[in-house]
């Protein structure tokens, strides 16, 4: 597990919140829900921005989506998208980190419907030669479920003995570049870490490897596939993999992290190259996109992306040790009060993410806060989703003194394992 060193509250405003619904039947749709979901808690959801701002993210926002006979977008806003006052922006492009996941998942099924890949023959057939040892024999499907033994190379750049995390992310992140093999052979080296299989741990070195697949299997650059089979077909004009260059281009939020000095101000970490983690979460986006992307990967079939049968095996979920938390193929999924959700999060040096939408793709909740290596925003993230999605709950009257308080029993979700990517 990464460690995780808190940033210090800053002493920024919140910025107003914005409920966004474009005509008279969406107003009403506001009101009574326009999917027959439960009308979202936005009160509540605005608690859960404001308490990541409080615990040091500058600003914070949710997106709220509903797919009906009539359209409706909520978005709220808190605190600020720079350190220069700059209100934070629900529209603005951001580093998506590990919702890259997802992408690289789909591209895998439909490679998976072409028969040029069979997910439960061992991986390093549908590898460059020499990628993976001729004695490692686990499956595509138990690389994507995280069940298949790797070792997450992004330990040793990250975990380095005597580094925090500015030190380590100026010295080995902002502006390396590294060769997708060269990650996979940082793996590799530690060895296989348990039968495939047999237990859940989560290794973005998996997702690496998803990405080599896709390359050596189309011959082509993964940044072309995902263009012309995803990002093209979509229309998603927000979203791009640019690795290795460093910018995001058009308005974006910038993203910070604490400086290991904590007299020296945050540190701006929006420009780096994404090369350590590149299929991994590399990805570049947009609330709008996201949900774009959602909607039509819940569609299956109809949404153009994959095939009922390919998005029944993607969220045939798996238990975790985290409570409420399953995992399929590139798909979290999680148990709400109102039922379960799938998507995935994202922690990228400096940004941060919750992507998820309901199985039938009629509601989406993208969350988000622009600063990285703090549990307290993460936990004021994923407790947005519940009242997102299932709305207001009664109260519910502590049985005692001790009894957990009534936002707590209701919204708590508890804060999944790739807090650090």
């Amino acid at each position: 597990m990464a460690k995780i060193s808190l940033l210090r509250p800053l002493a920024v405003a919140a910025a107003g919140v914005v409920l966004l619904a474009t005509g008279a039947a969406q107003a009403v749709a506001a009101d009574q829900g326009t999917t027959g979901a439960p009308t979202p808690d936005t009160a509540a959801v605005r608690a859960a921005l404001q308490a990541t701002t409080d615990a040091g993210a500058p600003g914070a926002f949710a997106v709220i989506r509903d797919h009906g006979d009539a359209e409706t977008t909520r978005s709220l806003a808190v605190g600020k998208a720079d350190l220069d006052g700059t209100p934070m922006n629900s529209s603005w492009r951001f580093r998506v980190g590990s919702n890259s996941k997802m992408f690289n998942a789909v591209l895998v099924m439909q490679l998976a419907e072409q028969g040029l890949i069979d997910l439960d023959k061992p991986l390093r057939d549908y590898l460059p030669a020499g990628t993976l040892p001729d004695t490692w024999t686990m499956t595509g499907r138990q690389v994507m479920e995280h069940r298949a033994g790797i070792y997450d190379h992004t330990n040793d750049l990250l975990e380095q003995a005597g580094e925090e995390t500015t030190s380590a992310f100026e010295a080995r992140i902002r502006t390396n570049v590294y060769a997708p093999r060269d990650l996979v052979a940082m793996s590799v080296k530690h060895g296989q870490q348990y039968t495939p299989g047999s237990r859940y741990s989560y290794s973005n070195t998996d997702f690496v490897l998803m990405g080599l697949a896709v390359e050596h299997l189309t011959g082509r650059p993964y940044e072309d596939v995902l263009r012309e089979r995803i990002i093209e077909p979509l229309g998603l004009s927000k979203t791009s993999f640019v690795v290795p260059d460093q910018t995001i281009q058009g308005a974006h939020v910038t993203g910070y992290l604490t400086n290991d000095d904590r007299t020296k101000p945050l540190l701006d970490s929006t420009e780096q190259t994404g090369s350590w983690v590149w299929t991994a979460g590399a990805v570049i986006s947009d609330a709008a996109d996201l949900d774009h992307f959602l909607t039509a990967l819940m569609a299956g079939s109809s949404g153009g992306l994959v095939s009922d049968d390919s998005l029944k095996q993607m969220t045939a979920a798996l238990a975790t040790p985290t409570a409420k938390i399953s995992y399929g193929l590139g798909l979290r999924r999680i148990s709400l009060s109102c039922g379960d959700v799938y998507g995935h999060g994202g922690i990228v040096q400096g940004f941060q993410t919750q992507s998820f939408a309901t199985p039938d793709g009629k509601r989406s909740v993208v969350v988000f806060a622009n600063a990285s290596n703090n549990g307290s925003v993460t936990q004021g993230l994923m407790n947005a989703l519940e009242p997102a999605f299932c709305g207001k709950k009664p109260a519910v009257a502590p049985r005692n003194s001790f009894a957990p308080s009534a936002f707590a029993e209701n919204h708590t979700l508890p804060v999944v394992e790739d807090t650090r990517i």
